[in-house]
């Protein structure tokens, strides 16, 4: 709420760069909760990042780690779902600031307490909110906290009035309305002040000045409320005047009525702890409308009863409740005009008063809520327009409105907050169990319960089905867990035998309220095998055009049946996957399934084999004709080698899915595609095991095949990729079966690619000399060949190997040659290889420098290339060779680098990396990072 700043013991930390003190600041105001890469890359650099944000990022976390470390250790870790700062959150002045509002927000305070709570509150104001913070993102965030400010300085002032001390507040509420002259409760508040101070000629003035600004910047008039209180000061008065109207009859007659609607709390209610502390924030800060959103069965109405069952003191006026049965069996919606007389009612007013007309009823229900603390719970609407007319007008009450649809329209045009309610985290789910099984029956059988929260894909209501036959069967939960395993079977076990808790049932309200084409795009995602969709794969898998399939995605997630986790990326969860797979295998002929399919992996494996061309456009031609696309697909063809990184980075784990069920279906073909258009990527990012899956996979495919070309290629790779994972006797089957293969076949070039993995496995295997023979024989083999870009990286491999012999003179000589080549040929992976190995011979050598030059000649191109466990590997030989230079901090930033990134890739060598840092902080006295 200032310059961003960190302090210890009132002693400034300093952070140095600005863009530290933005990825601090970025943290700090998501305190306790993780923040994605990502989400930090985005922020940082406004949407357009440089290439390698993400290392540089890496290099600015562990900056800050290493600055907090030293007086606070462990608190900014690294989780799954992003960066934490793991630190109490009043240790921040935000979260500081919006505790003490909302305790003084609190209903029993007593006036004084108030007061002084928010002057705690508003002392924590250092000027501009994160002044030295630059972008969208902090200019952002400031309009929202200064609004937050001004709420916080009209309560102040309102308390200090209701105090007897008007004209103690009118200096600083003057200053506040100068900076935000438009403010209009600001601007009351500042004339109920001057008028308590016997000032009144000011505060008619400060009236007249308001209204001419609004006519001039805005063109409108004051609001009801200033206008209110200019009138009330031209009288000398503070109260509005009685009326004898009907409404005003029926609004005097309220004031003695305090309904209580909520209904019973779900049993054992369990998490959704941040998004209860999220509604309580919102309530604290004066906000009115909550909407909640979520697929069927996600637990949108226990949370929505559970909250207003634990806020309603804080509603003295009431709490109404309304189930709008906006996805009803029945097809019967709860009319609005149904709603407004049940509340009316329930106000008091005789049925007869109640007027026949809809907007009458409106009119009055926002009258009796005027100026009062009321709760409204609104669940289950069908659409904006169900919900519209039950909004209550008053900024005293608070609505709570739960839909299945996402209620766009409400948070566009009434300013509703949106909350997302997704499916449990496994620790939630685990409570739940708890709650209804009790905890030693789930202690007692962890892994049945994991089984069963996982069978149940995490969603509350297939769990309380689950808990509720495991309570009455009294069964062992692992019976139970087996029931569960069939998913076939599965949406039928979850059945509890009426339709309101039948996860089918549920289901099928939301089905059926979509459009036939809507339905059908949903059946078709039952088909894909992978945890999410592109909209572009998506339109393959049903055969339609691009522009069609995002319409009708659109729908799909405005109905709660599928979530849109990125723009343009589409997911939904077990239960729901089998739900969809069970509808199409009822409704759409086998033929129409089976050429679903086909599109959609032709959509994968033509996309996959245009990235793996962009990024590695040197490599051989692939031995196995690839089938030319059906019609009815979407090609997306990445347009740089960067766009094809970035789409295998996030559709890998879909592409191995992909290739699964390409062998289940026959279809060796794309299957084996598959793993060859992946393997550039998965060898890139360090990701050894899925390597091997996938060339698993192709070595079976080609042998259903009869391709033994085609097998030669799958058996090589995949023992490149058991070397890698330093099963060394498999990997030597594999490599010398391959190389069987390429000899039959007297593809030399298959040979000598060959030998040179076999060379690999002999460096491993710590056999130096027996990996220089097979290099030399590979690199023999590429010139008789006339192969270039392999004789290139064969000279590499073996001055690589005179290296390991400690004849470094020689291999700089073969690197050089190396280089040079690589260079001629336009290979740049090639190319930073080469440079790799220059750097360790001249380390080795003594020269120092020059080792250096050639690390971070090699790390530029690298990281242009997005090869991130290169990028890891070189920066620790950097780091070695500052390290003999005496560059120790350099060494420990280069480590740091790698460290962040080995512990991104989850890579076993991150511990000899840490414990490179280990060492060098205990010779300097330092903290390791």
């Amino acid at each position: 709420m200032g310059p961003v700043e960190v302090v210890v013991d009132g002693v400034p930390t300093v952070l140095g760069r600005p863009q530290l003190r933005v990825v601090l600041a970025i943290l700090a105001v998501d305190a306790g909760r993780p923040v994605s890469t990502a989400t930090l890359v985005d922020r940082v650099w406004e949407g357009s990042p440089p290439k390698g944000a993400e290392g540089v990022l890496y290099s600015h976390i562990t900056r800050i780690r290493r600055a907090l470390d030293a007086h606070a250790p462990s608190v900014l870790i690294r989780r799954p779902a992003g960066y934490v700062l793991d630190i109490d959150r009043n240790c921040v002045d935000l979260h500081r600031f919006r505790r003490l509002a909302a305790e003084a927000a609190g209903t029993r305070r007593a006036v004084g307490e108030r007061r002084d709570l928010l002057r705690q509150a508003l002392g924590l104001w250092r000027g501009t909110p994160l002044a030295d913070v630059k972008g969208s993102w902090a200019a952002r965030t400031r309009v929202s906290w200064r609004q937050q400010r001004l709420d916080a300085a009209v309560a102040w002032a309102h308390a200090e009035l209701r105090l007897g001390h008007g004209a103690s507040v009118i200096g600083e509420i003057r200053d506040l309305h100068a900076e935000y002259p438009l403010a209009e409760p600001l601007a009351a508040a500042l004339m109920r002040a001057l008028a308590a101070a016997g000032r009144t000629p000011e505060a008619l003035e400060c009236y007249q000045t308001v209204r001419e600004q609004l006519a001039d910047e805005l063109g409108t008039e004051p609001g009801p409320a200033l206008r209110s209180t200019y009138l009330a000061v031209l009288r000398g008065e503070t109260a509005a005047p009685q009326t004898a109207t009907p409404e005003a009859a029926a609004v005097g007659r309220a004031a003695q009525s305090r309904p209580a609607q909520l209904p019973l709390p779900v049993r054992g209610f369990a998490g959704r702890q941040d998004t209860l502390d999220a509604l309580d924030e919102l309530v604290a800060t004066g906000g009115v409308i909550a909407a909640v959103s979520g697929t069927a069965g996600v637990g949108k109405t226990a949370l929505a009863v559970h909250w207003a069952h634990r806020v309603a003191k804080r509603f003295p006026d009431g709490q109404l409740h309304v189930n709008l049965h906006g996805f009803d069996p029945t097809g019967q919606a709860t009319d609005p005009s149904t709603a407004l007389r049940r509340f009316l009612g329930a106000f008091g007013v005789p049925s007869g008063q109640i007027p026949a007309d809809a907007e009458a009823q409106a009119a009055l229900y926002r009258s009796l809520l005027a100026g009062k603390r009321v709760l409204v719970v609104l669940d289950n609407a069908r659409d904006t327009a169900q919900v519209r007319p039950l909004l209550p007008g008053s900024p005293t009450t608070f609505t709570l409105v739960t839909s299945r649809n996402q209620l766009t329209p409400l948070v566009a045009a009434e300013g509703a907050h949106p909350f997302a309610l997704d499916l449990m985290s496994v620790a939630e789910a685990s409570a739940l169990l708890e709650s209804r099984l009790g905890k030693e029956r789930v202690s007692a059988e962890p892994a049945a319960a994991g089984a069963i929260i996982a069978r149940c894909a995490r969603l509350p209501l297939a769990l309380s089905i689950a808990a509720a036959r495991a309570q009455r069967s009294r069964v062992a939960l692992a019976v139970f867990a087996d029931e569960l395993a069939d998913s076939r079977q599965r949406l039928d076990t979850l059945d509890a035998g009426d339709p309101v808790t039948q996860v089918r049932g549920v289901f099928s309200w939301s089905y059926r309220a979509l459009t036939p084409a809507a339905a059908g795009l949903f059946r078709h995602l039952g088909l894909h095998p992978g945890p999410d969709i592109s909209a572009t794969a998506a339109a393959s898998l049903a055969g339609l055009p691009a522009g069609t399939a995002s319409v009708l995605l659109a729908e799909l997630v405005q109905a709660g049946l599928i979530s849109e986790l990125a723009t343009g990326r589409y997911a939904f969860h077990d239960l729901l996957a089998g739900y969809a797979a069970d509808l199409s295998h009822e409704v759409d002929p086998d033929d129409d399934r089976r050429a679903a399919t086909v599109r959609l992996l032709d959509h994968y494996t033509h996309t996959a084999h245009a990235a793996d061309q962009l990024m590695n456009p040197t490599r051989d031609e692939v031995p196995l004709a690839l089938p030319a696309p059906v019609a009815g697909i979407v090609l997306q063809r990445p347009t740089d080698d960067r766009a094809a990184l970035d789409w295998l980075a996030v559709e890998h784990p879909v592409l191995l899915a992909a290739q699964r069920r390409a062998a289940e279906r026959g279809l060796d073909r794309h299957a084996w595609h598959l793993a060859w258009s992946m393997d550039t990527f998965l060898h890139w990012r360090g990701h050894w095991q899925d390597r091997a899956v996938a060339w698993e996979g192709a070595v079976a495919a080609a042998e259903r095949l009869g391709d033994r070309l085609a097998a030669a290629h799958a058996h090589r790779d995949l023992g490149r990729a058991n070397n890698r994972l330093d099963r060394h006797d498999q990997a030597h089957l594999h490599l010398h079966r391959a190389l069987d293969l390429f000899t039959e076949a007297g593809d030399r070039v298959g040979q000598a690619h060959t030998h040179r993995a076999l060379a690999s496995l002999c460096e491993r295997r710590d056999d130096p000399r027996q990996a220089l023979h097979h290099d030399e024989t590979a690199l023999d083999l590429f010139h008789a060949a006339g192969h270039r870009q392999g004789e290139a990286d064969a000279l590499n491999s073996v001055g690589w190997d005179h290296c390991l012999l400690g004849d470094y003179d020689h291999a700089l000589a073969r690197c050089q040659q190396a280089l040079t080549l690589h260079r001629e040929i336009g290979d740049r992976w090639g190319e930073a290889t080469s440079w790799d190995s220059l750097g360790y011979a001249h380390h080795h050598l003594g020269h120092h420098a020059e080792a250096a030059d050639c690390y971070r000649q090699a790390l530029t191109l690298v990281r242009d290339l997005g090869d991130r466990f290169f990028e890891a590997d070189t920066l620790t030989r950097l780091g070695d060779t500052q390290q003999s230079a005496g560059e120790l901090s350099a060494a420990e930033d280069a480590w740091g680098q790698a460290l962040a990134i080995l512990d991104d890739l989850g890579h076993s060598d991150a511990g000899l990396v840490r414990a490179k840092l280990a060492s060098l902080a205990a010779t300097t006295s330092r903290p390791a990072s």
